[in-house]
């Protein structure tokens, strides 16, 4: 019978102890009132529309996940016939590829950031990106936000030009809502 307990003590310790290192990743969707703003010389603006899902756990950065998608057509730089222009296939093309994807492979803590590394895809070309990002917390929301750039000569997005610069600076602030 001793033969017997041991053996499964032990199995059920084990057991227990695994639940107990094991973190619910929270699962949080967009809020309405984000913002993902470009700025240069010259086009600047903001994307409309955007959706996402992201799972994330301070404590769990191994099972965070970042799966966002941007509306192309919802590009609004405050003139209507740049906003046409940026539907062309000379920019973004949107009628073949309406969105712009963002999807994380790995999330890690850096000081009091955390940086979000994953694929970007824009115009069917896929470039691994590395994002900064700050969290904030507000009762059970968080907000995402920061700054990065984008070659967007490198997503064949446009020509090179003296009138548009090929790097685009971009911000964002995400709020979210836990599901």
């Amino acid at each position: 019978m001793k033969k017997l307990l041991y053996p499964t003590l032990a199995l059920s310790l084990f057991t227990t102890s695994a639940f107990v290192t094991i973190t619910a990743t929270n699962d949080y969707t967009f809020k309405e009132d984000f913002t993902i703003a470009f700025k240069s010389k010259d086009p600047s603006g903001e994307f409309k529309k955007a959706k996402g899902t992201i799972k994330f756990d301070e404590n769990d950065l191994d099972n965070a996940k970042f799966d966002l998608t941007i509306d192309v057509s919802s590009i609004n730089t405050g003139n209507s016939m740049q906003n046409k222009k940026a539907q062309t296939s000379e920019w973004f093309e949107a009628s073949k590829f309406p969105t712009i994807k963002f999807v994380s492979s790995k999330v890690e803590k850096t000081g009091e950031n955390i940086s979000i590394t994953g694929k970007l895809t824009m115009k069917g070309i896929t470039k691994e990106k590395k994002i900064t990002a700050t969290v904030s917390k507000t009762g059970a929301d968080l907000t995402f936000s920061g700054k990065f750039t984008v070659n967007r000569i490198d997503y064949g997005v446009g020509h090179k030009s003296d009138a548009v610069p090929d790097i685009m600076n971009i911000s964002y602030s995400i709020p979210v809502t836990s599901k």
